[in-house]
């Protein structure tokens, strides 16, 4: 059964975030050869319209504003909104982000529809697109499929590979004018904790580090491996807690989520609570002083030794690769 599906595309600093790319790959797969609509949100945004195009969509529809110009619920909910009731699709997809997880439960409520969230697999067998989503902290998985209404959905990013870009696709891109208006709060300066560089919830490379670190001065080397592997920098609860780095970088039950390619976990002793976040992730790597710490248990490769001899030799080895490579 072919479809229309519309996809947004999530934006920051004036770039498309890979999770939209994504979440195109997952509207395909929902589309069954259907059409997939990409939709922009924003101030100044249509110029991204092409790169979507080449990611998958077949055409995009763009609403521009300046009161858009910032992210707020209540705007863009009025402007997706205003692209639903003109496209009325038969899916919808967003990324499982911080804007996602906002703005999809008001959509959902607003439409009087299901949502499946954080969905890390998109199939169709027996004639339904089957989504399947972690429960239980990771600990086990479900399968959902939509029976009836919008088949409505956020997807986790690093978990479905997005299409591969193809810059010779072309697709219609259309302006959607929608009054944005009664906004309960206007952003007027947006502060920015996050470390700088690649984004933690979609870095394909992350170094964590816990108690294990013992001071704000011991991330530096952390850092520097990241910087090296092109990878984010996170941390435990624990070491938030003891104020060795700021709250944006926690991953865990309480914090962000991430499934790299590469996790590498310096001081951590694996709490029930930092595996919930980091678990999924495909190869994981754990530098420890305890040979009986709990993270060993998940690790698919183990050192046991101390981080601050461990990391910078393993920096060393990173650069030595790179230059050869």
């Amino acid at each position: 059964m072919t479809r229309k599906v519309l996809v947004l595309g999530e934006t920051r600093d004036g770039s498309l975030r890979n999770v939209s790319f994504e979440a195109i790959a997952a509207g395909k797969t929902v589309a069954e050869g259907g059409e997939v609509v990409g939709v922009l949100i924003g101030q100044n945004v249509s110029a991204l319209s092409a790169e979507l195009v080449q990611y998958g969509a077949d055409r995009v529809v763009v609403v521009e504003d300046e009161k858009l110009n910032q992210y707020t619920s209540d705007g863009f909910a009025q402007a997706l909104l205003a692209v639903l009731e003109k496209e009325s699709p038969e899916g919808l997809v967003l990324g499982h982000t911080s804007l996602g997880k906002d703005l999809s439960p008001r959509i959902a409520a607003k439409l009087s529809s299901g949502l499946i969230s954080d969905a890390t697999a998109v199939d169709v067998a027996g004639g339904n697109v089957v989504f399947t989503r972690p429960i239980y902290s990771s600990k086990a998985f479900e399968k959902k499929i939509v029976t009836d209404g919008l088949i409505f959905a956020t997807v986790r990013p690093n978990n479905i590979a997005p299409l591969a870009k193809d810059e010779s696709r072309a697709g219609e891109v259309a302006s959607l004018s929608v009054e944005i208006k009664d906004l309960r709060a206007i952003i007027k300066e947006v502060v920015r904790k996050a470390s700088e560089g690649v984004d933690l919830s979609e870095a394909k490379v992350v170094i964590s580090g816990g108690r294990g670190v013992k001071s704000a001065d011991g991330f530096e080397p952390l850092k520097e491996l990241a910087k090296v592997l092109g990878g984010a920098v996170g941390a435990s609860r624990g070491a938030c807690d003891a104020d060795y780095c700021d709250y944006s970088l926690q991953i865990g039950q309480t914090g962000k989520v991430v499934t790299p390619d590469l996790y590498i976990a310096c001081g951590i002793s694996g709490a029930i609570q930092h595996l919930a976040g980091m678990s999924n992730s495909k190869v994981i790597v754990a530098i420890n002083k305890d040979p009986e710490a709990n993270i060993f248990k998940v690790a698919d490769y183990g050192i046991v030794g101390d981080l601050f001899e461990v990391v910078p030799l393993l920096t060393e080895e990173f650069k030595k690769l790179k230059v050869h490579s």
